[in-house]
């Protein structure tokens, strides 16, 4: 049901910008093959999660094709294994075709990784939220985060108008975390969270003092992390701690501990490792057709 949250005029929006960046004039290829009736399916040809689903369809509803997906969003798939059937006319299939892949590629890579990291978090027991950040692809990001959610991780804040994030520079400008905390409370009022990026146990106890809600213990080392996190979470219960900084598939585990809230990681949407798909045609409906004409 992920699909509702999607708002169906931005992924219209979305489809049309992709197609007018891949044909700017005139369609050559598409010239060639015409609008022969055929049916394509893609294939998923390496591990992964499937996602990407909707935009996919957005593209496809675009062009007027039909789509039969075999396989559900969300489902772990190995190769090589055919997940949808498409079925128009040649010309805009083939229009579709690197839209399409590009869109599951790198959506599926993102669900993928979050899954797997996801999984390593819950081997060791840990039962707190794992959040993508906002590093995403210009221009993409609605994709990359909603694939998180696909691959059951948090989107963490969407953009700037999300949750209010104070970092070092801004903390710089405004000359203390209690400062910007204040200030950050007047423009956003009681609706949204304010976090607060911390390199230090001190900083980190001014921003709980300033009443922010969340404090990030950025690029900690993990053994100062957790003690800084109890120390934290000791004097002030109801702050969320987040750590975040340096984290990957390969040391996340390391990270986890009682008194973190959160973990958020780049990798999640940055520099993730794709997913490949291709596209075939299966058939010409008229050579289908033809051929059931000829055993008649």
């Amino acid at each position: 049901m992920l699909e509702s949250i999607l708002h169906p005029i931005h992924l219209k929006e979305l489809a049309k910008q992709w197609m007018l960046e891949d044909v700017t004039n005139y369609d050559f290829g598409g010239g060639v093959v015409g609008d022969t009736e055929c049916e394509f399916t893609i294939f998923m040809k390496s591990p992964g999660v499937l996602a990407g689903i909707p935009f996919a369809n957005a593209v496809f509803s675009e062009l007027g094709l039909k789509a039969n997906w075999i396989h559900k969003e969300g489902e772990k798939i190995f190769p090589i294994t055919p997940v949808v059937k498409i079925f128009g006319s040649a010309r805009k299939l083939l229009l579709a075709e690197r839209i399409v892949l590009n869109v599951l590629s790198r959506a599926s890579g993102v669900a993928t990784i979050a899954s797997n990291m996801k999984s390593q978090l819950e081997s060791v027991g840990w039962k707190g939220a794992l959040a993508g950040t906002r590093k995403t692809t210009p221009g993409f990001r609605m994709v990359e985060k909603y694939a998180l959610l696909v691959g059951g991780a948090d989107t963490h804040r969407y953009d700037l108008s999300s949750m209010v994030m104070l970092k070092d520079n801004h903390v710089t400008i405004s000359g203390s975390i209690e400062t910007a905390v204040k200030k950050a409370r007047e423009f956003c009022g009681f609706s949204q969270k304010i976090e607060v990026e911390c390199q230090s146990l001190d900083e980190a106890t001014e921003a709980c003092h300033a009443n922010c809600d969340v404090v990030m213990l950025d690029n900690f080392e993990p053994e100062e992390l957790k003690r800084t996190a109890l120390a934290v979470k000791h004097q002030y219960p109801k702050v969320l701690i987040e750590a975040s900084g340096g984290i990957t598939c390969q040391n996340i585990t390391n990270y986890t501990c009682p008194y973190v809230d959160i973990i958020s990681s780049s990798s999640l949407v940055q520099g993730y490792e794709t997913v490949d798909f291709s596209m075939k045609a299966s058939q010409s409906m008229k050579a289908t057709k033809l051929t059931l004409h000829q055993v008649e």
